[in-house]
């Protein structure tokens, strides 16, 4: 059988097939050109090997409060740590953002980094962590951040000192509900794998 009917065989399957052997194989085909093209591409256009990040805890929700509301209930902290008002409502993503809303990442040298960026870092847990950075400061010549989720008390241990190689990206912009296919894809995986 010539090549040419080959492909044209393989094309058919894949696009045209309506059998059950089709959808599997395009959802294996998906996955790949996911994981393997568009994800690395990103990553490489945006300088960040996380260009993507599914948001999976309310650590930065504001609990659909407006703004004056959710500062007049947080400004304690901040104002302690010598973050006013006007410059909270200077920073971008002041509005906080959601379980499940997906987070663009640039790639970001870590003295670009500026108070009140939304940042993305490896801490203590297995996934990246993604809060505010409230405090940078240096020490024996190294620059470290510190950092604290909008909807916490406080910041947590492991986000007092973040290095500059922990550093994996600076959030630019929300898309909002799209991470909850990452969050249930993985919830039904830990169902089956426990």
């Amino acid at each position: 059988m010539p090549f040419k009917q080959i492909l044209k065989k393989v094309w058919d399957f894949i696009w045209n097939d309506n059998s059950l052997a089709s959808w599997l194989v395009n959802v294996i085909l998906a996955f790949i050109l996911v994981k393997f093209i568009i994800y690395p591409g990103l990553g490489f256009l945006l300088g960040t090997g996380y260009p993507v990040v599914a948001v999976v805890s309310s650590s930065m929700e504001h609990n659909n409060l407006n703004l004056d509301q959710w500062w007049n209930t947080n400004k304690d902290w901040y104002l302690q740590h010598n973050i006013t008002q006007d410059k909270f409502y200077s920073y971008s993503l002041k509005n906080g953002f959601n379980k499940g809303d997906i987070m663009v990442l640039f790639g970001r040298k870590p003295l670009d980094i500026k108070i009140g960026d939304v940042i993305v870092f490896k801490g203590a847990l297995k996934d990246p962590i993604i809060h505010r950075a409230v405090k940078i400061y240096q020490e024996n010549e190294n620059y470290y951040i510190q950092t604290k989720g909008d909807n916490n008390a406080d910041s947590r241990s492991d986000e007092l000192k973040i290095s500059a190689d922990s550093i994996v990206g600076r959030a630019v912009f929300k898309i909002p509900l799209l991470g909850w296919v990452k969050i249930y894809a993985f919830q039904i995986i830990n169902i089956f794998i426990k």
